[in-house]
């Protein structure tokens, strides 16, 4: 692998588990009473579990809702699911089981940068435990078994978030695109299947899991994930050897400049900002030794997180202002 720190290529690694019970319908076939008992037995199984909050899609207010999403905590299918979906999620917010989306179960596991193993491990630890009290649904062929046919086998996902700008800007994503098409891994947006790869973010992952061990899905996830970044740092160093380079560290450096001397500034235009912050830390524009706080700080600065950190609902212009002032002196601190 290139030997550029592997924390400007790879944001967070998640690992998925899906489950259902053994003589239950899936999600979308169950009645309001049947997806209600499920949720007591799950919670029943995980009540030895400390710091663990539960959220019912039936009672969660829209910000909370809006919060969870945009910290990849729960999905926009869960929160459609209001007779029966629930959440519960650890207080670290890196551990989260969604309840009745697509499957009974989904055990997440989310970690900083590039850790596949390390993320296995802690899900893992959580679905034995659950497992104990809890009977999956489970065939000596297919394995787990599950509502999508993709998913059968080990039920694991296993996913990394990837900075992917100098192979966007050159071009050369639609050739991996193309290329990770005929394999059995596949690239989607931030947001996961059907999202759009916002401020050059990728999510990779494994699309086969029937026929795999767990340990073939995650050698298989990291060698494609080191390959992709070994392609994005050649792109990076031709980007800094093109004739439009200064145009690009131009932009790089006057949205350093906007993003900490404005007094008004909206989530969109926070975020492409800070994508072009990015890209300059990554090229050697800007001195930001860790551009994965950069990532951290676009997401307390969604307007559902800063209602939460003000503790009240804010008008758009006061959560401008809030995201002006408090952007600026967290990237100001990045460098000084």
């Amino acid at each position: 692998m290139n030997d550029e720190k592997i924390s400007d290529f790879a944001s967070s690694t998640r690992i998925r588990l899906a489950r259902n019970f053994d003589g239950y319908a899936f999600p979308s076939m169950l009645d309001r009473k049947m997806s209600l008992e499920i949720v007591r037995k799950v919670l029943a199984a995980i009540g030895g579990l400390d710091d663990m909050t539960t959220y019912y899609m039936s009672d969660i207010s829209k910000d909370d809702a809006i919060r969870l999403i945009e910290n990849h905590l729960i999905s926009p299918d869960l929160v459609k699911n209001r007779q029966g979906g629930a959440a519960i999620i650890n207080a670290e917010e890196f551990i989260s089981i969604m309840i009745n989306e697509e499957d009974h179960l989904r055990e997440q596991c989310i970690v900083p940068g590039l850790d596949l193993k390390g993320a296995l491990s802690t899900m893992s630890e959580i679905d034995e435990y659950l497992s104990k009290s809890l009977k999956f649904a489970y065939d000596e062929k297919l394995g787990y078994l599950t509502a999508c046919p993709t998913n059968l086998g080990t039920g694991l996902r296993a996913s990394v978030m990837l900075f992917l700008p100098a192979l966007s800007i050159t071009n050369r994503i639609k050739a991996v695109d193309s290329a990770l098409t005929q394999s059995p891994m596949t690239m989607r947006g931030i947001y996961g299947e059907g999202s759009k790869a916002e401020g050059y973010m990728y999510q990779i992952s494994n699309e086969k899991t029937l026929g795999l061990s767990e340990d073939e899905i995650l050698d298989m996830t990291e060698t494609t994930v080191e390959n992709l970044i070994n392609l994005e740092a050649e792109a990076r160093a031709d980007i800094k050897k093109s004739l439009s380079a200064v145009k690009i560290k131009d932009q790089c450096m006057r949205s350093f400049g906007v993003a900490t001397n404005c007094a008004l500034v909206s989530s969109s235009e926070f975020d492409d900002l800070c994508t072009n912050i990015k890209i300059g830390a990554v090229l050697g524009y800007i001195d930001i030794s860790d551009i994965s706080k950069i990532d951290e700080l676009c997401v307390k600065m969604k307007a559902s997180n800063i209602n939460a950190a003000a503790g009240r609902q804010l008008s758009e212009e006061e959560r401008d202002a809030y995201r002006a002032e408090q952007g600026a002196k967290k990237l100001l601190s990045m460098i000084y």
